[in-house]
């Protein structure tokens, strides 16, 4: 499995989704893990990440206390929880890889996932 990102779906507000991130060739507790995410006709936008020591960021003031990023080791995935879901969520969300630091720069990254479609609408 390549890194793919997976569990979007279609919620009402105030719901709740959990997101992974998973790729077979990588152990990926031991890279930076960031969340991004596209909406239509918008650019793609950091939302979270987290490093390998398991210091997690959250780029965007609004997903804060809302979002979580999880690192689920057994399962070899990086997760990420997102409650009280808003419509200004929806968007296709997005996983990348690398060895760095924390950045929500998209370039900074060296590999990406297919993205998984986020829809929050009543």
């Amino acid at each position: 499995v390549q890194l793919q990102a997976s569990g979007g779906g279609l919620v009402q507000p105030g719901g709740s989704l959990r997101l992974s991130c998973a790729d077979s060739r990588f152990p990926m507790h031991e890279y930076t893990i960031g969340w991004f995410r596209q909406a239509p006709g918008k650019e793609r936008e950091g939302v979270a990440c987290i490093s390998s020591s398991d210091s997690a960021s959250y780029f965007l003031d609004s997903v804060k206390g809302r979002f979580t990023v999880i690192k689920n080791k057994p399962e070899n995935t990086v997760d990420l929880q997102m409650n009280s879901l808003k419509p200004e969520d929806t968007a296709v969300y997005y996983c990348a890889i690398q060895k760095g630091t924390c950045s929500s720069t998209p370039r900074d990254y060296d590999y990406w996932g297919q993205g998984t479609q986020v829809t929050v609408s009543s």
